[in-house]
């Protein structure tokens, strides 16, 4: 027989044995929530000037601390958002006590059972500084509060005995621009493993080949030993399909051959697996198929790590004259950018919360989210590969010089290498991951070698995908700094598109809109007259903090979408946008910033907000949230919606009438009206009365009716498309608001802890018609075996807490988010009301 022959045999029976040997024992890698039985203690004054009833105690990491007295809480946290809201603090990061120490602690059992493993624990994020103890010795830092890490606790526990594990925040030290939340506010996991495993996030898997009847796989699997002696180990992995709820068939699809190797004593080795896969399936926008891939290692016949990952098959391609595609076809990046609050539930991350989101946002034909501006929480990244968006990962919002003094600017040469790789790592199996950004608008855009070196690290990670950063340096598209990055990313400047385009030697250089737009409104208010363009002539004044919703209001940087969109139409080999933002978010509520002397004449916000102070004499400015959402903070739509799906819905059949058509005092007065609509020619009608039939020109996206004379009534417009009827909508004029509604967003709600009920509450007229200026106060209970969790209305000026259970509608609408008791069964009711209105109840089923 020949060698080779001899070598094949070998190991197609080792490959047997092995097989045989994987169906009879488990893993002994657990992954296990850390989220449970914590005890949390905070120290807002924490300073030398401190008084001494709020100082930190010193050693609070050393197990004879009692922390009895310590509030008892499960994770994640966000110790902030609880407030209470204060004028004493920033508006920029929401006016809420994000700052000072805190401090957690957990006391658990590692069984006996797990003497010899590895222990770890994961932080999916922790705000910020985070120092962390076990049993009093102390095991590692982080100070990036966005980055997920890891940490081996295995030189500190003791087994089949009680272990302490504490952690130290400290915000007092860190600076943001928005709100970032406080705390533990992302999950914490315990890791358990062989001394024999595959490292955190050393799996790898790669796509290099994508043909219809056949797909390669790359699989990189590095594997690390924790034996003094070598270790002769194979590996060997194995690739599911996933079907549509995401689970693994019961048969793979495809297995490697088997791997071989020694490793040294407390070494690494990587191992490579190169698999063809018939007919591979593609993961796309609009059908996210998802493979799932185990890593095998054994030492012996003693099965030793069993890691699992998932991957997709998709092709990506950045042109220079012909945007980007996305499986070879051409797919406009309709995206927003998104901060990563979660509205009245804080930083605190929920699964369920994030997923409502991207429902909204799909709803409205958004297909992509860019995280603004740090990494995200990882569950979100697993929704985008399931609900098919692709997602743009950015690292800082920083570098070496900071836009704060206390930013990431502090620790920016000490950690930047550490934070990128970490990162990069965790995310980049995920197929709706599509670009990386190194950073948002940093001052060192004229570090061209900087730059590099951060793409550089990145790519020793990841050399699959582009990266990018939002640009907006006017000349960082011209000077040579573009050449640093893969995608060329401008945040507004529209005129340098122009200039862009025009240089030759940008033309093998893609353009994407990472940030555009930042249109601001509130929804439900209207001001009068309409004037377009900078906020320094479109505010309401009188002391009014609200901000129009015709959608024509935008600080001196930015534009309306519509300006946005006839750049894209005029320069079509850009790959599209980012809207600045997605979502309202807490923070930053430009233009009306409260510490007028902490900011610089050309700050954002600062003439205006000025000019109201000086002739209003307003002493206090109450915004602590945003205007810049299409959503508002509590996920209710904003006329804007309705534009951005006009856009990016065409095939939609769709139109919406703004404003409301509810002004007694406008009666006889000229009250512009607008449609947004996916057609391409609309008639109006006022109680019945044609007011004019309009097709959208060149470069116009709405139609607008500007001279429409108010009376009460009935509006009515009906949207043609390619001369054919298309659609209608209607608003009409109510009467006084009457009863409370309420429906609820999904029947049943899981009763992990975790799982959340949103609720829209509604102030009607007898006829069921939303009462748009109503803003009845109104109170809210459960009956049964389930809770309130938050509240929220949407008004950036509310400074009624997001934990009260009495909260005012605002412009017609409430939220109440409900969850609930851990474990229960059977239903609870939730009930709305408010005096002089019917009240009204919705009943939630808890799901088995």
């Amino acid at each position: 027989m020949k060698r080779t022959s001899i070598l094949t045999f070998l190991m197609i029976v080792i490959t047997i044995c092995i097989s045989g040997a994987l169906l009879a024992q488990e893993s002994p890698r657990s992954r296990e929530s850390f989220n449970q039985g914590w005890k949390f203690v905070k120290y807002f004054n924490a300073s030398e000037e401190a008084v001494t009833s709020d100082k930190e105690p010193e050693n609070l990491q050393l197990p004879s601390v009692n922390d009895n007295s310590w509030r008892s809480l499960d994770l994640p946290h966000d110790w902030a958002i609880e407030g209470p809201f204060s004028d004493t603090l920033e508006n920029n990061t929401g006016l809420l006590p994000w700052k000072g120490i805190g401090w957690y602690r957990k006391h658990f059992i590692v069984n006996d059972n797990d003497k010899g493993k590895r222990i770890y624990v994961d932080f999916d994020g922790a705000m910020a500084n985070a120092k962390v103890w076990l049993n009093g010795k102390y095991v590692g830092e982080w100070p990036y509060g966005y980055t997920s890490f890891r940490l081996d606790l295995t030189p500190y526990i003791i087994t089949g005995k009680e272990n302490i594990i504490a952690v130290r925040l400290d915000t007092r030290n860190w600076d943001s621009r928005w709100y970032p939340g406080a705390g533990l506010y992302r999950n914490v996991w315990l890791v358990k493993t062989s001394q024999l495993h595959i490292t955190n996030n050393g799996v790898f898997c790669t796509t290099p080949e994508i043909k219809k009847e056949r797909g390669m796989l790359s699989v990189q699997a590095e594997v690390e030993s924790h034996l003094n002696d070598p270790s002769p180990v194979t590996v060997k992995t194995i690739v599911y399909k996933l079907n549509d709820k995401f689970e693994p068939a019961a048969s793979p699809v495809a297995e490697s051959v088997v791997a071989t190797a020694t490793i040294e004593g407390l070494k690494k080795h990587d191992f490579r697996f190169d698999i063809p896969i018939k007919d591979p399936v593609l993961w796309d926008i609009n059908k996210p198929e998802l493979y799932r891939v185990a890593v095998i290692v054994m030492q012996g016949k003693n099965v030793t790590d069993r890691y699992e990952t998932n991957f997709g098959f998709r092709t990506l391609n950045f042109t220079a004259r012909n945007g980007f595609l996305l499986n070879g076809r051409r797919v406009q990046i309709n995206g927003v950018c998104n901060h990563h609050d979660l509205g009245a539930l804080g930083a605190a991350f929920n699964t369920r919360a994030a997923a409502r989101q991207l429902e909204i946002l799909k709803e409205m034909g958004c297909n992509a989210i860019r995280t603004s501006h740090n990494p995200p929480a990882p569950e979100l990244v697993d929704l985008c590969d399931k609900m098919g968006f692709l997602i743009m990962v950015e690292a800082f919002d920083a570098w070496r010089i900071g836009k704060k003094p206390k930013d990431y600017n502090l620790i920016f040469n000490a950690w930047h290498s550490e934070d990128l790789k970490a990162m990069v790592r965790r995310d980049r199996n995920h197929p709706s991951v599509f670009m990386w950004s190194i950073g948002n608008e940093v001052p060192d855009q004229g570090n061209p070698y900087l730059a590099r070196a951060l793409n550089a690290i990145v790519k020793s990670e990841d050399n699959t995908r582009p990266v990018t950063a939002g640009c907006d340096n006017g000349n960082s598209g011209t000077n040579g700094f573009q050449k640093t990055l893969d995608v060329f990313g401008i945040n507004y400047h529209l005129g340098d598109y122009k200039r862009f385009y025009d240089l030759k030697d940008n033309s093998d250089l893609g353009l994407v809109s990472t940030e555009s737009a930042s249109t601001v409104s509130s929804r439900g208010e209207y001001f009068f007259p309409i004037v377009q363009g900078d906020l320094d002539n479109n505010l309401p004044g009188k002391g009014i903090f609200q901000i129009t919703s015709y959608d024509v209001a935008y600080p001196a940087w930015a534009s309306t979408p519509d300006q946005q969109w006839t750049l894209l139409d005029k320069f079509p080999a850009a790959m599209g946008e980012f809207v600045w933002t997605g979502f309202d978010y807490i923070g930053e509520p430009t233009p009306y910033y409260g510490d007028m002397t902490g900011l610089k004449p050309d700050s954002w916000g600062y003439k205006e907000t000025l000019k109201m102070l000086e002739k209003e004499g307003v002493k206090e400015v109450p915004s602590r949230s945003s205007y810049f959402g299409i959503m508002d903070l509590a996920g209710f739509k904003k006329d804007r919606f309705y534009l951005y799906q006009s856009r990016w819905r065409p095939e939609l059949p769709m139109a919406h009438i703004l404003p409301h058509w509810n002004w007694p005092e406008r009666k006889g007065l000229v009250t512009p009206v607008h449609v947004y609509t996916s057609g391409d020619e609309a008639e109006l009608f006022l109680n019945g009365k044609s007011l004019g039939r309009k097709k959208k020109g060149e470069f116009e996206y709405r139609i607008k009716w500007d001279d429409v004379v108010y009376q009460p009534g009935e509006l009515k417009v009906i949207a043609y498309k390619n001369g054919t009827k298309w659609v209608e909508d209607l608003v009409r004029t109510t009467e006084k608001a009457s009863v409370v509604s309420m429906s609820a967003d999904r029947s049943a709600v899981h009763p992990d802890g975790a799982d959340l009920i949103y609720i829209t509450v509604r102030i009607e007229d007898k006829n069921k018609l939303l009462v748009p200026k109503s803003n009845n106060q109104l109170n809210f209970s459960i009956e049964g075996p389930g809770r309130i969790v938050a509240t929220d209305n949407g008004d950036a000026t509310s400074h009624e807490s997001f934990q009260t259970k009495s909260k005012k509608a605002y412009n017609g609408l409430c939220l109440v988010i409900v969850a609930a008791e851990k474990g229960a069964t059977g239903s609870f009711t939730v009930k709305a009301e408010s005096k002089g209105l019917k009240a009204t109840t919705v009943k939630v089923d808890i799901a088995n």
